[in-house]
């Protein structure tokens, strides 16, 4: 009888959806800046990035149709079409500079479905060597269910100038309706006001290792970072050994908590 009673109530509670409140399915992101193909082809570039089988992608230091003299076999190439169409993944641009005839900024790459896609400007003050972006996409990763991410480039030459930065990527972030993944080339290390403080109220996702310069690595300034903190777990981070750039790409394979 009692065997009777626990198959009953499995199966009311299977039929009213009890079950479908576990976590959602990891998911891996990868965090690379190309350093606009000087070092590596679109098609090396493409295939390690199919060899991690990454669900997301944040990209920076993107060509689009540039001719730079220090990276002649990347001429002309629309380095985002290209590595979506050689991935098998959707993509997106975010233009931060014209150059060299042509474009520089920051992409993502994904296997889902990208509902909204928005370029914003970073604040750009006397002392600052360019301008920045942060390129936010909405993704639903499942059908109906949508987290925003975002990719984004600060700049090198002061951390005054990536302070006023990071203020306004929490002010365009924290206020989203899906929870938050943004990944990027913050040019800081973990120590610096902009990351310690500014970067505060997010959960780092992206470990420890350092990741420039690739070929001796001795500071960590690239990230994976989680909003709000206590939605996101990290089940794993890795930081690649490869030679494709000069900064070392890193990973996260991230789960949502439910019911946080």
């Amino acid at each position: 009888m009692k065997l009777k009673i626990m198959f009953l109530l499995f199966y009311i509670a299977s039929s009213f959806g009890v079950y479908a409140i576990n976590d959602p399915e990891p998911l891996k992101i990868l965090c690379y800046n190309l350093r606009f193909g000087e070092l590596a082809s679109l098609e090396e570039l493409a295939e390690f990035i199919k060899s991690v089988d990454p669900d997301i992608v944040a990209l920076q230091e993107v060509d689009v149709r540039t001719y730079r003299e220090r990276a002649p076999k990347q001429n002309g190439k629309d380095f985002i079409t290209e590595l979506g169409y050689r991935t098998g993944m959707l993509s997106a641009f975010g233009k931060t500079i014209p150059y060299m005839d042509g474009y520089y900024g920051i992409g993502i790459l994904s296997k889902y479905p990208l509902s909204s896609i928005e370029r914003i400007y970073l604040p750009k003050s006397a002392h600052g060597k360019e301008q920045r972006a942060v390129l936010v996409a909405d993704v639903e990763y499942r059908d109906g269910a949508y987290i925003t991410f975002a990719s984004t480039h600060l700049d090198y030459t002061n951390t005054q100038e990536r302070q006023l930065q990071v203020q306004a990527l929490n002010k365009e972030l924290l206020n989203r309706s899906y929870p938050v993944l943004l990944a990027g080339d913050f040019n800081a290390i973990p120590e610096a006001e902009e990351i310690m403080n500014g970067m505060k109220r997010w959960k780092d996702l992206s470990g420890k290792d350092a990741t420039v310069p690739a070929k001796n690595p001795k500071k960590k300034i690239d990230y994976i970072f989680g909003y709000p903190a206590g939605k996101w777990e990290l089940i794993r981070d890795t930081t690649y050994q490869v030679q494709l750039s000069d900064h070392l790409p890193l990973s996260a394979i991230v789960q949502m908590k439910q019911h946080n």
